[in-house]
Formats: C-alpha cells, structure tokens, sequence
C-alpha cells in the first residue's frame, strides 16, 4: 500500500498498493468507469426528490450515497488504478511526487468524462424531470451564499478528503484494510459540511458532467478550481508537514 518512489522520484506504487506502468490506457478507463459510477449514484439520489415526487431523499441519502459508492469503488479498483475519481486527488498526488504527470493528464479528462456519462446516465434513468426540476443533481452556491463563501468552502472541505486519502492509502504506516472506510467517510463528511452551501461537490469531476449537461455554468469555475486548490494544499501540507511525524518517546 505505500506510495514509495524510485531514485529518480518515479512512483512505484500509486493508492491502495496499485502500480503505476509505462501504459495508462486502462488504469484511466478505469478512473472513467469508476468516476462515472460514482456520479450516477450520487447524483441519481439527489435528482430522485424532485423527479419523482418524493421526499425520501434528503442531503443525509445524497451524503450516505456519495461517501458509501466511494467506500465501494475504492475497495474494487484502488488496486488497479488507485481510484482517484477526483482531479484534485490526481494533481494533488502529482504535485507532491506521488504520481507521474504523465499519466496525470489521462487521469484527469478520464474523470471529466466519467463525470459526463455519470449525469447522462442519471438523465436516461431518470427522465426529462431529472433535467428540467432537478438540473441532474447539478451543483449551485445557495442562496445568500457569495462566490468567495462558495470557494472556500469547497476548498476547505476538499483539503479534508485529500488529506485523509494521502495519508491512509500512500503510507506504510496506515493500516490497509481501513483505507477504503476512511476515504468514504471522510467524502461523506465534506459532502454534509458543504452540502447545505455548495452542494458540496468535493470534486470538479462530479461538477463538472451535471453542471454541463444541465447548463449550470455561471459557477462552474467555483468547482472546477477550489476543490484542485484545496486538494494540491492538502497534499502539500502532509507531504512536507505531517508525514515525518512521530508521537514523542515516553
């Protein structure tokens, strides 16, 4: 599981063990899948509400959807991609020398895809309403809530999911097995932190499918650049803070 690196800084092993090759082809069309699974749950359970007149789902069944989904795809792909689902997991990793730019890029329009596919699926399940009354879970700042609230907002809640993800999955000393639990739990409690201001995305990729196919773009850049900000800090800060970090000899 640990994220270690050659002479050179190549990584060797990417998140959850998985092992960074000379070809990215599938490990990205695996962050595609995966990214745009994570989407169509999430955003399926956000759009139900509205698209079919019940009350049932409300921002604990969005949170418990986002941070469970998250939960299971880390414990089936992470091995094989590292399952980033996340552009700001994959450039906060790559900016710390965790992951090879190389890949980085395939990494990232694989998620942008897969946040497309995820809300064009949620759209095809759903209907016209899932568009036209609940925008395809598409996220907004609330109202009241100003552009710099939105930001900072996403950014701090980001900070905390990259955090977890960086120091669970690429340390030696994190227990393995606990990985996947810690990233979704650690989703669910930014998606309920901002939720009520943001809609709390957490992710440019799951902002970006519902945002595009909804026509939701006044705030898109809000999502598109917070969450990177907040995930290439965190990464940086655990990196160059918190990983040499030992509890005091008694």
């Amino acid at each position: 599981m640990a994220s270690s690196r050659t002479d050179r800084g190549a990584v060797a092993t990417g998140l959850y063990g998985s092992r960074i090759g000379p070809r990215v082809g599938r490990t990205a069309l695996t962050e595609f899948v995966g990214t745009a699974i994570l989407v169509f749950v999430g955003t399926s359970v956000v759009v139900a509400g509205p698209a079919t007149g019940s009350s049932l789902y409300e921002l604990l069944g969005v949170v418990l959807a986002f941070g469970l989904t998250l939960t299971a795809l880390a414990a089936a792909l992470g091995h094989v991609s590292g399952c980033h689902l996340n552009p700001a997991v994959t450039l906060g990793l790559a900016v710390t020398g965790r992951f090879p730019w190389r890949a980085a890029g395939a990494y990232v329009a694989a998620q942008l895809a897969g946040g497309l596919a995820g809300a064009a699926a949620t759209w095809a399940v759903y209907g016209g309403a899932a568009r036209s009354e609940a925008v395809l879970g598409a996220t907004t700042p609330q109202e009241g809530v100003s552009s710099g609230q939105a930001f900072l907002a996403e950014a701090l809640v980001t900070f905390v999911l990259v955090l977890v993800v960086v120091s669970v999955a690429t340390d030696d000393r994190a227990e393995s097995s606990i990985a996947p639990v810690a990233v979704g739990f650690a989703l669910a409690a930014a998606v309920f932190a901002a939720g009520p201001l943001t809609g709390g995305a957490v992710n440019p990729a799951r902002a970006f499918g519902p945002n595009v196919l909804a026509g939701q773009l006044s705030s898109l850049w809000i999502y598109l650049l917070a969450p990177v900000v907040g995930g290439v800090l965190a990464a940086l800060v655990y990196d160059r803070l918190l990983s040499s970090g030992a509890p005091p000899e008694a």
